[in-house]
């Protein structure tokens, strides 16, 4: 059983539960997004939109170590193996 996708998972190890790769860049993104969102919102006085989106971009920080966590399960269980983008 592979360890880098959870229980129950519909995928398998030659068809990936999801993208990895993909999720990794989609996170990153909005990691920066809301961080600079929230940074622009204190800096206008906007306290409770600041609040939302560091809220936000802790939420993409945890995705982040969970995909990163899968990222290197997948790479134990495949040494060697070579992921694009959309894998």
């Amino acid at each position: 059983m592979t360890r880098s996708q959870p229980r129950r998972a519909r995928g398998t190890v030659g068809h990936a539960y999801s993208a990895l790769n993909l999720r990794l860049a989609l996170a990153l993104f909005g990691l920066v997004t809301m961080t600079v969102l929230a940074v622009v919102a204190f800096w206008a006085g906007l306290g409770w939109l600041g609040v939302l989106c560091a809220l936000f971009a802790v939420v993409a920080v945890v995705d982040l170590v969970v995909i990163q966590r899968r990222r290197v399960a997948r790479r134990r269980e495949q040494p060697g193996a070579r992921h694009s983008l959309f894998e």
